[in-house]
């Protein structure tokens, strides 16, 4: 692989280019997005629980058909986000990491797409139920605000795609060597209390809501522990490996050399 010692110049340089390209892709999932926001506005809006929404605002209906473009595009270029980001910190990785944390790109945005997709059809639907319970039982009748819904809605989808990134975050550091899944295991009831304490912040205060956000990102952790398992383990025979190239290339050099004094 061809060291690169690039100056802090160079480094943003670099940065700003791979933010050129993010730009320009968002630009264009935005043109897109704009065709496809009606539709799905109008399914999260049938899907939503609720027999009518309310505009308390003039502006509220271009407000979120705007959140609805960007959250859009956001999801469809996270791929080009996560392929610049790999581009970024390649040129300090071997040439054999490179080739496997790249292939980590794809998976990170199913990931991200699962977390979206548990949040909104399982997580969601227990929150708007939880609501309207409450409601009915302190007589309040709720008056649903479409820009307050939708805000809500975009709170919930986007931790949750972010956190099931998990797995594939870890593995990656674990690949590198960065990170010993030793000290997930270590540091483990740590974790799951503040695991605990997220779920806590993201569901409404009742025991099956909690459970139901809770006991996944126990998993989603225990997944992690496995997966950077066998990430540290490649990284330790890449090590290995790599060792005994350079103690031969040694010894071979020393060859050469003994040679060459003999010849002279």
């Amino acid at each position: 692989m061809k060291e690169k010692n690039l100056t802090v110049i160079e480094h943003i340089e670099e940065i700003r280019k791979r933010l050129i390209v993010i730009v320009v892709f968002f630009v264009i999932a935005v043109i897109g997005s704009f065709f496809a926001a009606k539709p799905v506005i109008e399914f999260l809006l049938n899907e939503g629980g609720y027999d009518e929404f309310h505009a308390f605002n003039v502006v509220d209906p271009i407000v979120i058909y705007l959140k609805v473009i960007i959250f859009l595009a956001v999801v469809i270029i996270s791929p080009i986000i996560m392929y610049q980001f790999w581009s970024f910190v390649s040129p300090g990785l071997q040439e054999t990491e490179r080739k496997v944390t790249l292939s980590y790109i794809p998976f990170a945005f199913i990931l991200f797409i699962v977390g979206i997709g548990f949040s909104y059809f399982i997580l969601v639907p227990f929150v708007m139920n939880f609501m309207m319970d409450l409601s009915g039982e302190l007589g309040i009748t709720q008056t649903v605000g479409i820009n307050q819904y939708f805000t809500f809605l975009f709170q919930i989808l986007i931790p949750f795609g972010v956190i099931f990134q998990l797995p594939i975050v870890l593995l990656f550091l674990s690949r590198l060597g960065i990170l010993d899944p030793a000290k997930l295991v270590k540091i483990r009831k740590y974790s799951y209390f503040v695991l605990f304490v997220v779920a806590a912040f993201i569901t409404p205060p009742d025991i099956m809501s909690h459970l139901l956000v809770t006991v996944p990102l126990f998993i989603l952790y225990e997944i992690s522990i496995v997966i950077c398992r066998v990430g540290y383990r490649k990284f330790l025979k890449a090590e290995e490996k790599r060792k005994l190239e350079e103690i031969k290339a040694e010894q071979q050099r020393q060859i050469d050399e003994v040679m060459g004094n003999l010849e002279k």
